[in-house]
């Protein structure tokens, strides 16, 4: 297979911009070159070098374009993508009033193959080469997401989502369906080409301490797994989890004591966290998948991504799809930006692009293999117009450094800032 070398604005990273400086791990070069082979990224560095090194690749030059990893969403819902943008609920309200009656649509193999094609398309259109994902209560709802992300060479993570209470009655699952389901899926798809299993307990309210004990026990079977969950997104949810789990210390603790916290946990939200529960996620090397357009849409609150960042949690950026109101990655950033200053906390470029690549890819536990631009890791990547507007070209043409060219991009950026994208190497059009 011939080589694939990709010429224009390259940007990656050393280092953790949120607990490093930023200007030390953060490296760009305004004429570099992306070698692309079998799939893998093989050289990065100065265009030109790479072109004489390698006469005999094909080469795609994007000029000023930036060339950086495709974005990782480390959490989202695609049965919600058709209900996405619904109006005025919060949390528990909008669940019952749009999220179960669609999630019950799940059952029909054809109606989630068709959910499943538009929701990955939708991603790769905005950028994102990887989505970390929520299915149903609904094996099909599973093997449907996992197979379009398979007929497009996607690395995705997911799982059947688990409810045994406080749901509908067409959503419920038992303690031991969920185990016996959640584990066939699990040997179905884990480690299947491009494939991640996520064991999957939605949160504590519609899970049963019987469930989760099932769900800790299958966890510790398969400890190479990913487990994902919800955790802390709005004070009547965590006032709700204190009615339900009187024993416990905190809402952490209801995980913790049935077996499903440890360092392959993706705990989505967390923004009301005690001290404790703080000190235990960074002791187990657990992430949170800081969900901003969402926490504003459902007016959840403000995350303390630096403070949780400084603490020594790994911390990734998500949509939250459709809870969150856009698939753009760009909007997200800059929803994590605006949240940020509402905290005082000014999240600088560097680091919010990090949170949307390598941060997200190392609350998968994927560093080195997606999200970033390294040799060795995964030819995934995303080619971003920086003057893709009138109005973004304008504000980029008065730019005296990098950051600042792309920051407006950050800020105002959408699907039409997404000049190309890669996946294992095989270029994929947006359009």
């Amino acid at each position: 297979m011939t080589d694939q070398l990709l010429l224009g604005q390259t940007l990656h990273f050393s280092g953790d911009p949120l607990r490093e400086d930023w200007l030390a791990v953060s490296h760009q070069n305004s004429s570099g070159g992306v070698l692309i082979r079998d799939g893998q990224i093989v050289e990065v560095g100065d265009g030109e070098a790479l072109r004489a090194a390698h006469p005999n690749s094909q080469v795609t030059n994007y000029g000023d374009a930036l060339i950086t990893a495709g974005f990782v969403d480390a959490h989202m819902h695609y049965p919600q993508t058709r209900m996405i943008a619904s109006w005025g609920k919060q949390l528990i309200d909008w669940l019952n009033t749009y999220t179960f009656p669609e999630e019950s649509r799940f059952g029909d193999r054809n109606y989630a193959d068709a959910v499943a094609a538009d929701t990955l398309d939708l991603a790769l259109a905005h950028g994102t080469t990887t989505l970390t994902s929520f299915c149903t209560i609904h094996p099909e709802s599973v093997d449907a997401f996992f197979s379009a992300a398979a007929a497009r060479n996607m690395a995705v993570v997911a799982g059947k989502t688990c409810m045994d209470r406080n749901a509908r009655d067409d959503l419920h699952d038992t303690a031991q369906s969920a185990y016996d389901e959640s584990k066939a899926l699990l040997k179905k798809w884990h480690g299947t080409g491009r494939a991640q299993y996520a064991i999957t307990p939605r949160f504590s309210p519609t899970s049963t301490p019987e469930q989760l004990s099932a769900l800790g026990a299958l966890w510790a079977e398969h400890p190479d797994c990913l487990m994902q969950t919800h955790l802390s997104e709005q004070v009547p949810e965590i006032a709700w989890v204190e009615e339900l789990y009187p024993g416990a210390r905190d809402y952490l603790d209801t995980y913790e004591a049935h077996g499903l916290l440890g360092a392959k946990g993706i705990y989505g939200h967390a923004i009301y966290l005690k001290p404790r529960e703080i000190e235990r996620l960074a002791e187990v090397g657990a992430a949170i998948a800081h969900c901003p357009t969402s926490n504003t849409f459902i007016g959840s609150g403000l995350c303390d991504v630096i403070g949780l960042a400084r603490a020594g949690v790994t911390v990734g950026l998500a949509t939250d799809t459709g809870g969150g109101s856009s698939f753009s990655m760009l909007r997200t950033m800059a929803a994590a930006y605006e949240i940020g200053q509402l905290r005082g906390d000014v999240l600088h470029a560097s680091q919010l692009i990090w949170l949307a690549t390598e941060g997200s890819a190392r609350a998968l536990h994927m560093q080195g293999q997606i999200g970033s631009l390294t040799p060795g890791a995964a030819a995934d990547v995303a080619i971003i117009d920086l003057a893709s507007t009138p109005v973004i070209a304008q504000r980029a043409a008065q730019a005296e450094t990098f950051w600042d060219q792309l920051f407006p991009t950050i800020m105002m950026g959408d699907d039409r800032a997404i000049k190309d994208v890669w996946v294992a190497g095989r270029r994929v059009r947006s359009d």
